[in-house]
């Protein structure tokens, strides 16, 4: 974003260090407490349902972005990612009870 003539920052920097500020100030938790009541709030005003429709129209547009199959490999990542994990647990288990 470009800054404007005689102004000091931009808009979105602005937004930034007001986020930084407030998370320094307030933590994690008081993001997670505001997106809850933002989706309690939603959930009131437009109903559950309006979720899924959301989601739907969200799912759509990253597969025509990445193409039908995207969904098909991050879940396949995903999958072989926690595969790792666990063998990784495992072997740290097996090691603690040797030693």
């Amino acid at each position: 974003m470009a800054k404007k003539e005689g102004s000091a920052m931009t808009v979105a920097e602005a937004g930034r260090i007001g986020g930084r500020l407030v998370s320094e100030k307030y933590g994690s938790a008081f993001y997670e407490k505001i997106g809850k009541k933002g989706g309690s709030s939603t959930a009131e005003k437009y109903g559950p349902e309006f979720f899924g429709k959301i989601g739907r129209k969200g799912g759509k547009a990253v597969t025509e972005k990445y193409g039908s199959g995207h969904f098909e490999r991050i879940g396949r990542k995903g999958g072989q990612k926690v595969a790792e994990l666990i063998e990784r647990a495992k072997s740290l288990d097996s090691t603690e009870r040797a030693g």
